[in-house]
């Protein structure tokens, strides 16, 4: 039981002191519990740097992301991150990590009809011509990519046909998800965005 003198200018009770105290830290703690916590999370400003090179446009531009990566998800960071298309019509970039497992995907601004010259009218249709598979399921594949002063080699088996300059998926040794790959010419190819 705490008593309490009637005279305001006397200091509380020691009791009522450490209970006030408390009433003060819980919320604070409570407050910088999220900011402790936080971990290391992907920098979102470099996977708009990555969606960029890998369509070639700037974010907001046809053919480019419509918008930066929501600075607000909080992805585990990755050290190494793929990219590929989520469909054949060019929507959405898909981004990949393999361990930490996460993908998101980015929307892709469609290309608009009035950027692009009008086709002239053709008395006939000319089918598309189609390249002969360069690289057949099962063969052992090099994916190569690299720049000056920086290079990577990887060994694999294709999982799929691929004729030059088509993308196809490659199993490699000790990864558990295929990498995708884009095909140069029998038992050779390189990332998706890379050039030879």
């Amino acid at each position: 039981m705490i008593c309490r003198s009637g005279n305001p200018n006397l200091p509380p009770h020691p009791v009522v002191r450490e209970n006030m105290m408390r009433l003060l830290i819980v919320p604070l703690a409570l407050l910088a519990t999220p900011a402790l916590a936080a971990g290391p999370f992907q920098d979102t400003a470099s996977l708009d740097r990555a969606v960029a090179a890998f369509t070639g446009r700037a974010i907001g531009d046809d053919g480019g992301a419509r918008s930066v990566v929501d600075s607000r998800l909080k992805l585990a960071s990755c050290p190494m991150v793929s990219l590929s298309w989520r469909a054949g019509n060019h929507d959405a970039v898909v981004v990949t990590c393999t361990g930490p497992e996460w993908r998101i995907f980015v929307p892709v601004r469609a290309t608009s009809m009035a950027a692009s010259p009008p086709a002239a009218a053709a008395p006939t249709a000319i089918a598309p011509i189609k390249l002969a598979a360069v690289i057949k399921r099962g063969d052992p594949v090099t994916i190569a990519a690299g720049s000056p002063g920086f290079s990577i080699t990887r060994e694999g088996v294709a999982m799929a046909d691929a004729a030059p300059g088509s993308r196809f998926l490659v199993k490699v040794d000790g990864t558990r998800n295929p990498v995708q790959a884009v095909a140069i010419e029998s038992g050779r190819a390189t990332l998706p965005g890379w050039l030879e």
